[in-house]
């Protein structure tokens, strides 16, 4: 559980797998390298903090990580996490947080949390997921047109009335640069090769501007050159202030983080028919996190894009992974300062394409075939990210879909009373059927199907309520009641209370296991005798004739 699949996956290791991981490392690195440097511009920090966290982030990732072709580096989920720190509480702030974050992924992976995080609802990721990519356009659209706004403030509306103030003094020679690169990003997703299109839009915008001196700005006019090395380890000062101040930014981080890592090893899976090690890959990206601030990086996390685009160049084992961050690395170091004159036009058509994929229409599309309540989960979690900020988007949606998740378990529970009134038709083949057999007079037979928690706690006491005329004796079958909580514990005491103030015996039947232990917790089988508590309804009406 706890044993990185590089370790696995080097035993019988030969050259055939190699060469594989050796060409997808290399494809990787390349496609790698432009979507480091935009995510790091897009939230608001130097480029070069970019490729030292997709080398950082992505060796460790890969050296340590739980699955075979994860690729791990900075995503576009983090853009608006990131930019929103470093404008409330600064750079330093940012990696602290980054630091707490990964602390908490670690505890995360060693507490074997990998699998619960599978579960949080789709609908959430979807919501909270297509709103990044709106905000990730939303923040592109000064660079795609070149209107040069200093100081754009975080808001989606400021920012867009902004725009609108703005777009008389758009900058042509950088639209048409912008513009040609989206258009041909998008042409060649039609063409069959295994060459980004983003690669080679920079490389050719990179020359026209260059080579023709268009008043068009760069990497290099917006900051300057890149350190072509990596910086020395740097160890922020923490106080238990800083930390009670970052501690909710830092699990923003940790939750968006195993979500995003954690669906991509799941994707990869479908594509590979592997299986990764849920627990050790939050383990690798809590690692990865630490190492990527302590280099003055940015948070990291699985890359689904990239994932993919290393299976598809024939990625067979993390060592692709490892050598993706390698190539990044040399190019770094040898060509770092001929990135300084990517145009930041053809960035900004990079990540709108990225948006583009981000946003997902098919959800969108077919939004009257979903479900109103996951709609609603969906939109709220939607909007709450483009409107306010991710982490109270997180929140709601959660909170949304476990109210909504009560709710139906409260749908699917009921209460009846099955003496003589209930005329079920798929009690025509149980062979426990109510109505084969004959019922005592003064026998009252209640049956609870389903989940007894407390969303259904109420139905019961809406059932006994409407009892006009109390009976004798009461026989509550349980077969279908696979759980219970403390809500309906105490609501079968409540119940129990009842019977014994009105002299009515009480017999339970087919109590299941979890249900049994629970109520001999609560101290609830020590009042009522053990003779009345029944495997079935034949050994429930038997004793109701004894006693009676």
């Amino acid at each position: 559980m706890f044993i990185p699949k590089l370790f696995t996956t080097l035993r019988g290791y030969n050259r055939e797998q190699f060469t594989s991981d050796l060409v997808a490392g290399v494809i990787v690195g390349i496609v790698a390298l432009p979507l480091a440097i935009a995510f790091a511009i897009a939230s608001g920090v130097p480029p070069e903090k970019g490729l030292i966290t997709a080398v950082v982030a992505g060796f460790i990732i890969s050296f340590l990580g739980g699955s075979k072709v994860q690729i791990g580096g900075p995503t576009g989920a983090f853009v608006v996490v990131v930019y929103g720190i470093i404008a409330q509480y600064g750079f330093e702030g940012l990696i602290i947080a980054t630091v707490m974050a990964g602390v908490i992924l670690i505890i995360m992976g060693v507490a074997k949390l990998g699998s619960i995080i599978k579960f949080v609802p789709y609908p959430i990721i979807v919501g909270f997921t297509s709103g990044i990519a709106v905000i990730i356009f939303s923040s592109q659209i000064n660079d795609l047109f070149g209107l040069n706004i200093a100081n754009l403030p975080a808001d989606f509306t400021e920012k867009w009335l902004i725009y609108f103030g703005n777009f008389g003094k758009i900058n042509f020679p950088t639209l048409a640069i912008g513009l040609s690169s989206l258009v041909f990003i998008f042409m060649w997703t039609k063409v069959k090769t295994k060459i980004p299109g983003s690669i080679l839009a920079i490389i050719v915008t990179t020359l026209i501007v260059y080579y023709f001196q268009l008043p068009v700005a760069t990497i290099y006019t917006r900051f300057g050159d890149i350190p072509n090395t990596i910086p020395m380890p740097h160890f922020a000062s923490v106080s238990l202030a800083t930390v009670k101040q970052l501690i909710v930014p830092a699990i923003t981080i940790a939750l968006l983080g195993a979500i995003e890592s954690l669906l991509s090893c799941v994707v990869a899976d479908g594509m590979i028919g592997g299986r990764h090690r849920s627990n050790m890959e939050l383990i690798a990206q809590g690692v990865a996190n630490i190492g990527s601030a302590v280099f003055g990086g940015i948070p990291a996390t699985g890359a689904i894009a990239r994932t993919m685009t290393n299976i598809k160049s024939g990625g067979k084992t993390p060592v692709a992974g490892v050598i993706h961050a390698v190539v990044l690395l040399a190019i770094m170091l040898i060509f770092g300062s001929f990135a300084g004159y990517i145009p930041l036009s053809t960035l900004a058509a990079i990540l709108i394409f990225v948006s583009y994929n981000m946003f997902d229409k098919r959800e969108f599309k077919n939004i009257r075939k979903t479900p109103r309540s996951d709609v609603v989960v969906m939109l709220t979690t939607f909007f709450l990210t483009v409107v306010f900020d991710l982490t109270l988007a997180l929140q709601v949606g959660l909170l949304l879909a476990v109210l909504l998740f009560m709710r139906r378990m409260a749908m699917v529970t009921n209460v009846e009373v099955v003496t003589r009134e209930l005329t079920d038709s798929d009690e025509e083949a149980d062979e426990y059927s109510i109505k084969t057999r004959e019922i005592p007079h003064g026998v009252d037979i209640y049956e609870i199907n389903g989940p007894f928690f407390f969303g259904a706690a109420s139905k019961f006491r809406d059932t006994l309520d409407k009892r006009a005329n109390p009976p004798k004796l009461c026989i509550l079958r349980m077969r279908n009641v696979p759980a219970i909580d403390q809500t309906g514990l105490h609501f079968l005491e409540e119940f129990w209370e009842k019977t014994e103030k009105l002299n009515i015996k009480l017999i339970l039947s087919g109590v299941h296991a979890q249900p049994y232990r629970a109520m001999e917790q609560y101290g609830l089988l020590s009042k009522i005798p053990k003779e009345n508590i029944c495997g079935n309804v034949d050994l429930a009406l038997a004793r109701a004739e004894e006693i009676l």
